[in-house]
């Protein structure tokens, strides 16, 4: 009776076999199992196109030149093929889709492999709701790394459903999946040498760390830089993100759904600085997706604003794969992963194919190949603990109000202003004519009855209500409106549905978006969450909001570390770096 291989053997074992083969396919002494012919490559090293066929052999590319045999031949007919595309640092939390639909999303148009921080969900399910995302990432047709959220709660300001302590962090760490550790949103714990950022750091010493330093700069950043922070994504000026670079910084140009920081920062690319900046996209809702693209669409707007399209592809591509030593990816060239993307047209990035370790999983816009189901644990489908909710709660006296955030359009950093506010019979109201609305935070994991009452200005609203439980970073309910009674209807819908997104104006439900799985994403497919997103916008846009992604914007106004204005559940805080 013949003894059974070690697994691990066995596995050692068809590695040489499936390497010796690559040898011989690609010296021309095998057919190769797919051969794609009359390709142009992008070749990122060189920043050249290259004519040839490109073999590919379990999975890999064996060679580039000319491959006459072939098991399977393609003709590509002259088209161009490039490595498929990365996101160096997305939250795919946010895009509203549980990760099999994300990747129904993105892989069509091109995406590859996205480095994503999870830490939406960490603050809202803990490890559990980690080790939930990890499964579920897992056999899809897309690379998905995770960086350890480094930051749950992201500051001491932030009251989550769960915390992460070094111990969950060193766990994921461990995880193979794992490239570094996420972006470390705690500027403040940082620069003051805090306990928990020493830990943090410590824990993570042997480990790339992802960086989040907005409007850091001066003697402020050298200390940042200088904890081992690598990259940063957080830069909405040339000047900004050049000090970033000089401090040895990745700087990744971030252009997302509410954040768009592309335009600014164009011009700091140049000869020298393009080998130290790659693209993220940081959060892009499913509409977006769906409907624009995902690198792509930031590959796009790049070369429309000026840049080489090679060079915008090397940054898509090799950049990411290299600052986040993504083993055989970002090229192709070969012993590189056979992870490519056929364009139809250069500049206009034109994604007609992708492949995914050398098979075709999606053509013309859509996937080729079947998603594996996976398996939603119940207790993400419970996450919304809200306590009643009170008219009165909602109240603010007038003499409270002295101050309200500002938003700027397609940004995520605001202003604080002075204001003096209009007062009704119970306190400071709102007031549609200086577009000034009353904004509520609602703690939303265990029912401690905790509201903060705001005001902002920028979102135009001239009645109604928008309420939403995705909220950066600890996502408690955040609603904005006119009337009380219209924001009170908005909140009681969305924590019925055990999270979403609602439109309300004059007691009648204009939209709603359920958001079922830990209150930031649904469970239903692609296409009805793009569908429904793009009607709760335009339900939006019908009372007069001014802005391009409302939900987007009203998400991040719970943000603790991210300067100027937030309103939380404790109230308006006025966040400021001193440079």
């Amino acid at each position: 009776m013949s003894e059974q291989l070690d697994p691990a053997q066995a596995q050692h074992n068809m590695w040489k076999w499936k390497w010796r083969r690559r040898v011989a396919v690609a010296q021309g002494q095998y057919p190769a199992q797919l051969v794609l012919r009359n390709a142009r490559i992008v070749n990122v090293f060189t920043e050249e196109l290259i004519e040839g066929d490109i073999a590919i052999e379990s999975g890999y590319v064996a060679g580039i030149g000319i491959y006459p045999d072939a098991v399977e031949t393609s003709d590509l007919g002259g088209a161009i093929v490039a490595p498929s595309f990365i996101d160096a640092h997305i939250h795919l939390d946010s895009s509203l889709l549980w990760v099999p639909e994300f990747a129904r999303a993105v892989v069509p148009h091109g995406t590859g492999a996205v480095v994503t921080d999870p830490h939406e969900m960490a603050n809202v399910a803990g490890i559990d709701g980690l080790r939930a995302m990890r499964a579920a990432a897992r056999n899809l047709p897309l690379s998905i790394s995770f960086t350890a959220p480094s930051c749950v709660p992201a500051s001491a300001h932030e009251s989550p459903g769960f915390s992460l302590g070094p111990e969950q962090v060193a766990e994921m760490l461990a995880w193979p999946e794992t490239v570094g550790l996420g972006e470390l949103m705690s500027v403040e714990d940082v620069l003051s040498g805090g306990q928990r950022a020493a830990e943090i750091l410590a824990l993570s010493r042997t480990h790339l760390r992802d960086g989040h330093s907005p409007m850091v700069t001066g003697q402020q950043l050298q200390a940042y830089a200088g904890s081992g922070i690598g990259s940063d994504h957080e830069s909405t000026s040339v000047e900004e993100a050049r000090g970033k670079l000089r401090a040895g910084m990745m700087v990744m140009i971030r252009e997302g759904s509410s954040a768009k920081n592309l335009g600014d920062l164009l011009p700091l690319i140049n000869n020298a600085t393009y080998p130290r900046i790659c693209f993220a996209s940081d959060d892009r809702d499913g509409h977006d997706l769906l409907e624009n693209g995902h690198v792509d669409d930031i590959l796009r707007r790049a070369i429309a604003g000026g840049l080489n399209p090679i060079r915008a592809i090397r940054m898509a591509t090799w950049n990411a794969a290299s600052y986040w030593r993504l083993p055989e990816l970002g090229a192709v060239a070969p012993g590189y992963l056979a992870n490519l993307v056929v364009l139809s047209d250069l500049e206009k990035v034109a994604v007609t194919k992708t492949f995914y370790r050398g098979q075709l999983v999606a053509e013309n816009g859509s996937l080729t190949v079947d998603l594996p189901e996976t398996v939603v644990p119940d207790e993400l489908r419970q996450t919304v603990n809200l306590a009643p909710v009170r008219r009165s709660q909602l109240a603010i006296s007038a003499t409270d109000v002295t101050r309200a955030v500002d938003l700027i359009p397609g940004q995520i950093v605001t202003s604080v202003i002075d204001i003096q506010p209009t007062t009704g019979s119970k306190g400071a109201v709102s007031d549609v004519a200086r577009d000034l609305l009353k904004t509520v935070c609602v703690e939303r994991h265990h029912a401690t009855g905790q509201i903060g009452v705001g005001f902002t200005r920028g979102f135009g609203l001239t009645r109604g209500a928008l309420a939403t439980t995705v909220s950066h970073d600890s996502h408690n309910i955040l609603a904005v409106g006119i009337s009380d009674d219209d924001l009170l209807a908005a909140i009681a819908l969305v924590a019925e549905s055990q999270g979403g997104m609602a439109v309300v104006a004059d007691g009648q439900v204009l939209g709603h978006l359920p958001l079922p799985i830990a209150g930031l994403m649904s469970d239903r497919p692609l296409s009805e969450v793009a569908a429904t997103y793009e009607a709760l916008a335009s339900a939006a846009r019908s009372l007069d909001c001014e802005l391009d992604d409302p939900f987007g914007q009203l998400a991040f106004l719970a943000l603790s570390v991210i300067p100027e204005g937030r309103i939380t559940h404790k109230g308006l805080l006025d966040i400021t770096f001193a440079h």
